[in-house]
């Protein structure tokens, strides 16, 4: 099982979608401030996908700032310290995470 920690707007519909994938799980966060409790409340967490490329840059530094231990960050845009992923969609940005972070991948 691969839990992703998704961030942005588009977080609960990424969650319905992971849901028919019975190797991963999607928790969600509306924001890097919501992102930092679920981090604190759930350290299974694996990754944390950045679904917004005009929030991602503040996000990734908060995020690093406050639990630099913490899971490797995934996003669309070029940003320091975040392995840039493809964006067609949420879903294509979400399976590419997984198949990074897969044994096999």
């Amino acid at each position: 099982m691969i839990t992703i920690l998704a961030v942005g707007e588009a977080a609960s519909e990424l969650a319905a979608f992971g849901s028919g994938h019975p190797s991963i799980e999607i928790v969600t966060a509306s924001d890097a401030e919501d992102a930092l409790d679920r981090l604190a409340r759930n350290r299974r967490i694996d990754a944390v996908l950045l679904l917004s490329d005009a929030d991602a840059p503040d996000a990734a530094r908060l995020l690093r700032e406050e639990d630099p231990g913490g899971p490797p960050l995934f996003a669309a845009c070029g940003v320091p310290g975040v392995v840039r992923i493809q964006a067609a969609s949420p879903e294509r940005m979400l399976l590419d995470v997984v198949e990074r972070l897969s044994p096999e991948g």
